[in-house]
């Protein structure tokens, strides 16, 4: 132990094991692993090529999409062009692809206030006013989820239930897109 570690708690730097230490600072010097680093600076704007009077180069479209061709099959913000499965989170082969979907929707079923205020005032008057409880009122309220996975990738998306039917079709398109991926 020929080296002596300076002394932290020392008020005068200098001071440490009876060396000089010069401009010895307590605590961290450069940030290192672990320690919050500064952000890069973001790459200065370049302009494009096509500003400068050169052409830009044309980019190459998709594999498998066809110019003027429309997405064959959109679910929610999943649409299905060519062979590819575009997603917000990026593009996903449709080749091999596994499809889900999920009920999180209810109908619930309940009898109206009118329904109810017509039974009371026809009861009195007649027996017939009963008929008016037979009335039901269905309201369908909640989400489908559809979720894809393909090439590594996995995306989800919900789709509101609007009525009873919406499920079956939501699984027709479901099915649809497993048709397409075989």
């Amino acid at each position: 132990m020929s080296e002596q570690q300076p002394n932290p708690y020392a008020s005068d730097p200098g001071q440490g094991a009876g060396q000089d230490q010069g401009d010895y600072r307590w605590g961290p010097g450069n940030a290192s692993y672990g320690y919050p680093q500064p952000y890069p600076q973001p790459p200065a704007y370049q302009p494009t090529m096509g500003g400068a009077g050169l052409p830009v180069p044309a980019q190459p479209p998709a594999p498998g999409y066809a110019p003027g061709a429309g997405p064959s099959l959109s679910l929610g913000d999943i649409s299905i062009a060519g062979d590819q499965i575009i997603t917000p989170s990026g593009p996903m082969p449709l080749r091999g692809a596994m499809w889900n979907a999920t009920d999180f929707s209810r109908t619930e079923e309940k009898i109206p206030a009118h329904a109810i205020v017509l039974a009371v005032i026809f009861f009195l008057f007649c027996l017939l006013g009963l008929l008016f409880l037979l009335m039901k009122e269905r309201r369908t309220t909640g989400y489908i989820q559809i979720t894809v996975n393909s090439g590594g990738r996995h995306h989800s998306t919900m789709i509101p239930a609007t009525d009873a039917n919406s499920y079956a079709w939501v699984m027709s398109q479901i099915n649809y897109a497993r048709s397409l991926s075989m």
